[in-house]
């Protein structure tokens, strides 16, 4: 799994762009406090030939957002998380810091 983040000068926007290796997964999708964790508000990752999918969003800069990958029907984290927080649920959601 990676996450790049660029930052654009023109505007407070930071280009957040994941990866998720998952050859046998049939769709990824990336749910967060950036999209109230809403499943229809999802950010769709597409499936590239090498079985990785990616995706990409603009976030606003300096602020912290709470996600999870949602991997077919399982939630996971990503190890390249800036930070883990604990959830509602008793587990911990991953935390991109921008």
């Amino acid at each position: 799994m990676a996450i790049t983040k660029q930052y654009l000068k023109s505007k407070p926007v930071c280009k957040v762009t994941f990866s998720v290796p998952a050859e046998d997964a049939k769709q990824v999708t990336v749910l967060g406090t950036f999209n109230e964790w809403n499943a229809e508000k999802a950010v769709q990752l597409k499936k590239l030939k090498n079985g990785t999918f990616k995706g990409t969003v603009n976030l606003e800069k300096d602020n912290s957002y709470e996600f999870k990958y949602l991997v077919d029907d399982t939630f996971i984290n990503d190890e390249q998380a800036d930070a883990y927080k604990t959830n509602e649920f008793g587990g911990e959601n991953a935390v991109l810091n921008l």
